[in-house]
């Protein structure tokens, strides 16, 4: 099967008809600096966002250091509420607080009917889960090798 790695904010997205080639947007610096430039900006948006969480009902939130092992993000933030209004008011707060900073949601996944909300922020993605399926998924054991940036209880 032949793949085309398409660098897209900064990662790597694979196409399956083509044969490899890294193709870069000429206006992206990709040096060491840089990519270290960027997942500190991404660890910004991560904390900027548990701070958010913070004044909301949200339980057991946790920000995982993901850049070393993954493509997909550089953080993920995670939290838990008790219930579909609480899932709905945590993820409210996010996007409202972070819109006022004139930063946006590329996708939002899920409902509080379901469970699981997933806000995608490019490099940081955000899990608001129930307590049953943040218990079921376990995203903190799967990634027990990411860093824990912040923990608030």
């Amino acid at each position: 099967m032949d793949q085309v790695a398409v660098l897209m904010a900064g990662r790597p997205v694979f196409r399956e008809d083509a044969p490899i080639e890294l193709v870069t947007p000429d206006n992206q610096d990709h040096t060491p600096d840089s990519l270290s430039e960027s997942v500190a900006q991404s660890r910004d948006l991560a904390l900027a966002i548990a701070e958010v969480i913070a004044d909301t009902p949200a339980i057991d939130t946790q920000v995982m250091d993901i850049h070393n092992l993954t493509f997909i993000a550089d953080y993920f933030v995670i939290c838990s509420g008790e219930n579909e209004r609480q899932l709905r008011a945590i993820s409210r707060s996010i996007v409202d607080e972070m819109a006022q900073q004139k930063v946006r949601p590329r996708v939002v996944e899920g409902d509080p009917e379901s469970g699981w909300i997933l806000l995608d922020f490019a490099d940081v993605i955000v899990h608001v889960f129930d307590a049953e399926l943040r218990a079921f998924y376990h995203l903190e054991e799967r990634w027990s090798d990411a860093p824990v940036v912040l923990s608030i209880q």
